[in-house]
């Protein structure tokens, strides 16, 4: 695998990423509601989500799973679970934002089990490698498991780089609305109608 293709992977990768998902949301809810700090660990736990599916992705896992219905239904319908919880939990926040000078509602290790358990409960995600990776591999390579593993850590970092990105982008975002607490509740309800959006469009969408 040359320079060359290294650098188009990582092009396609960050296109990728920039399609808003439930990470990128589950990123800004956080971050808006606990804090820069809750928003970093929520960053790193979807990272380590993404290896995950990597190794899934590599060993054949993943391509069980959305091969089988009863397996790819179970992921599908916990994802969409966990979405609509989310969604539930930002409807009856009532409370302010917490900048980053705030203390954390949550503890780190929960910030962080969280945003791995968005990342690994996002079937979106284990198509994404899937999809993706096997374009970037010529067939018959004798090392394609090593050029796998490399183009997925590749893309994690591209992905923990740009997650670091939204929690910085939702921390001025939040700066912005503290300013006025009457914005806050709206806040709350419109990401908890986009989490429960993405909750109801994942429990019903065909992949």
């Amino acid at each position: 695998m040359d320079l060359h293709t290294s650098l188009l992977f990582a092009g396609a990768s960050v296109a990728l990423y920039l399609v808003p998902g439930p990470d990128m949301l589950f990123l800004f809810g956080r971050t808006m509601a606990h804090g820069r700090r809750a928003g970093t660990w929520a960053a790193i736990g979807i990272n380590l989500g993404s290896y995950v599916h990597l190794c899934a992705a590599v060993t054949g896992l993943s391509a069980l799973v959305l091969t089988s219905a009863t397996a790819f239904a179970v992921v599908k319908y916990v994802g969409a679970a966990y979405l609509l919880f989310l969604g539930w939990q930002a409807f009856r926040s009532k409370a302010g934002f917490a900048v980053s000078t705030g203390r954390p509602a949550a503890t780190t290790a929960q910030h962080l089990w969280q945003g791995f358990l968005n990342d690994v409960l996002n079937p979106k995600v284990a198509l994404f490698y899937l999809a993706l990776l096997p374009q970037f591999i010529n067939a018959g390579d004798p090392h394609s498991v090593r050029h796998l593993l490399l183009l997925g850590l590749i893309a994690s970092a591209i992905g923990l780089v740009m997650s670091l990105g939204y929690v910085g982008l939702a921390e001025k975002v939040t700066r912005a609305v503290y300013r006025r607490p009457a914005a806050v509740k709206w806040v709350n309800r419109t990401m908890g109608m986009l989490f429960v959006g993405l909750g109801l469009r994942l429990a019903t969408q065909k992949l």
